[in-house]
């Protein structure tokens, strides 16, 4: 009975032991990664310059996008991403805006990073923000630069300037004797102008433009090899 309990016992044990589950070992600890490796977290932001201009006007899907970093990486104490590094992307989605109404929409991906040195990490980033010189705004979720506001929204203005045109001269011809001649003129001066101004610009596209400056945020680490810091390629090292 008493070697029957322990067989049991240690058949018990030797189960536990199987199915334990096994703790994941932090990042620097795993066999796949040096372990004074130095990294640049996930879900980091890394200010860029473009090098060259994308918009809807003249870009297609598949297009490249040239970048370079506006400011250093810092990780564990050190410069990690130089400025000047080199960053490549793509443009993924292009909505050229509709004739009267609809914004143009410009969907960008980014690609790799190439620190001075030639040592070079790929990934999938996407835009965290982006200088808005003419009025365009970032849908995040999709990594979407929009165009400004469309010529629907323009022409609700005209006419919201043509009442007030109007309210005006039915004002200025009161004054005078003649209310519905003011009226008229208010309309006439509010509505010509503005609705052929309208009619007449181009539909408003969406772009970065050249020397505008973007937000890239990291949707994985990038690992460096200390060695990978200071030799490199060409054996300049990051600076």
């Amino acid at each position: 009975m008493g070697r029957s309990l322990l067989f049991f016992c240690l058949i018990g044990c030797l189960q536990a032991q199987q199915t334990a589950p096994t703790p994941t070992a932090p990042l620097k600890e795993r066999p796949d990664v040096p372990a004074n490796s130095i990294q640049v977290l996930a879900g980091t932001h890394i200010l860029l310059s473009m090098i060259n201009s994308v918009s809807t006007r003249q870009s297609v899907v598949g297009d490249r996008i040239y970048l370079e970093t506006a400011f250093p990486v810092i990780a564990d104490g050190k410069v990690v991403v130089p400025r000047g590094s080199w960053v490549i992307g793509t443009v993924t989605e292009v909505q050229r805006p509709k004739h009267l109404k609809g914004k143009g929409e410009l969907a960008v991906r980014f690609d790799s990073l190439t620190l001075p040195n030639g040592v070079t990490r790929s990934f999938r980033a996407d835009l965290g923000a982006l200088d808005a010189m003419n009025g365009e705004t970032l849908d995040r979720e999709h990594s979407k630069v929009n165009g400004p506001s469309d010529k629907k929204e323009t022409a609700d203005t005209v006419i919201r300037t043509t009442a007030e045109g109007a309210a005006i001269g039915t004002a200025v011809g009161a004054a005078a004797g003649h209310i519905g001649t003011g009226g008229l003129i208010g309309v006439a001066g509010g509505a010509a102008g503005g609705l052929i101004a309208v009619l007449s610009s181009p539909s408003p596209d969406a772009t970065l433009p050249r020397g505008s400056t973007v937000e890239m945020v990291l949707d994985r680490p990038l690992i460096y090899d200390p060695l990978e810091l200071t030799g490199g390629a060409d054996g300049r090292g990051a600076r």
